[in-house]
């Protein structure tokens, strides 16, 4: 019996009647051969956690446009509390925690340069184009079914796919570590932002409302540990991810007060508008001038990707430095020099 065998093995013995076991999985779209240590999940992990675009994440805006200080949160550092958060819960409730944890790490790969008013910039983009628009699970997905090894993608199980692909708020995951994530990503994200908000001098403390914050807590720390453990408590032993009436109506007020308070704040928006004007000004040169897309990304025509697509990809994929590089390579005249 190999390691991953005895390993699949125990998941059986210490995992909970509602946990997704790694031998159940649905598979991969491309059959592959077993690894003999690791389970599909962890192989999973492992790919995530090795690919170019989760390396990338580390420059990619959270809320905070190009912060100069050093501990603000940025998409990688959110994905890592995510991650966090969400096998915290899994472990209590005996869910498997690779297959978790390789949905959290994976779930915001597709997430674009200057956060979620890029992601604006692109669905405006898109829909220009004839497309849909533009949504950042949706581009998680094609980022590990396509995008990555050269159109190849990482070939993850069926059941990771689903996860990154239902982790936002019109999503349900069909496996509970799925929802899991979509629960921690809000709890992280609604925690730091307010941390980052507080350290910005945009929010204190004590502006917000009393109604959330005495269901809550009073502080980061508090708010974390109450929001968990009412989840543990009213998810074990049930088939579902559930939260009390209670704690999901304060968080849901809450979110509705950061959207007022930071996220639609002066402070907050005042670059925004520069950031998506950036973006459509380089999605529309790249649509007219498709040859100055890079080869890595060309290539993709070539396996039936229409040229707009194309150009969502590559937009998509650049952090938020390399796309002011950009920017000036193609519109800010360079200065002479001998």
């Amino acid at each position: 019996m190999t390691i991953r065998e005895q390993i699949e093995e125990r998941e059986y013995e210490t995992l909970g009647p509602y946990a997704t076991f790694a031998r159940d999985s649905k598979g991969r779209k491309r059959e592959e051969e077993e690894c003999d240590i690791r389970t599909c999940f962890q192989r999973d992990r492992d790919r995530i956690l090795h690919s170019r675009s989760f390396r990338r994440l580390k420059n990619k805006t959270q809320v905070f446009l190009n912060p100069e200080g050093d501990h603000y949160r940025t998409r990688l550092t959110h994905t890592l509390e995510v991650s966090q958060i969400a096998r915290t819960i899994a472990k209590a409730l005996r869910l498997n925690e690779d297959l978790t944890e390789a949905i959290a790490l994976g779930h915001d790969l597709g997430h674009t340069p200057y956060g979620h008013s890029g992601e604006a910039a692109l669905d405006t983009m898109m829909k220009k184009a004839g497309y849909a628009g533009f949504k950042h699970y949706e581009q998680s997905v094609r980022i590990v079914e396509f995008i990555e090894k050269d159109g190849r993608g990482l070939n993850l199980s069926w059941e990771v796919v689903d996860g990154i692909l239902n982790h936002g708020v019109p999503g349900h995951a069909a496996t509970l570590e799925g929802r899991v994530v979509r629960l921690a990503d809000k709890i992280a994200y609604l925690n730091h932002d307010i941390d980052d908000a507080i350290r910005a001098h945009v929010l204190s403390e004590e502006e917000i409302p009393m109604e959330y914050r005495d269901v809550l807590g009073h502080s980061v720390k508090i708010r974390l540990n109450r929001i968990i453990h009412d989840i543990i408590s009213q998810s074990e032993g049930k088939g579902d991810i559930l939260q009390s009436e209670e704690i999901e109506q304060a968080m849901f007020g809450l979110r509705q007060f950061m959207f007022h308070a930071v996220y639609q704040s002066a402070v907050v928006k005042g670059e925004e508008h520069k950031a998506q004007q950036m973006l459509l000004a380089m999605g529309d040169y790249y649509m007219s001038h498709f040859d100055a897309v890079p080869q890595s990304y060309r290539q993709f025509k070539e396996m039936g990707v229409p040229e707009p697509v194309v150009v969502c990809d590559y937009l998509s994929g650049m952090t938020d430095q390399y796309a002011v590089q950009k920017y000036k390579e193609l519109f800010v005249p360079a200065g002479w020099h001998d």
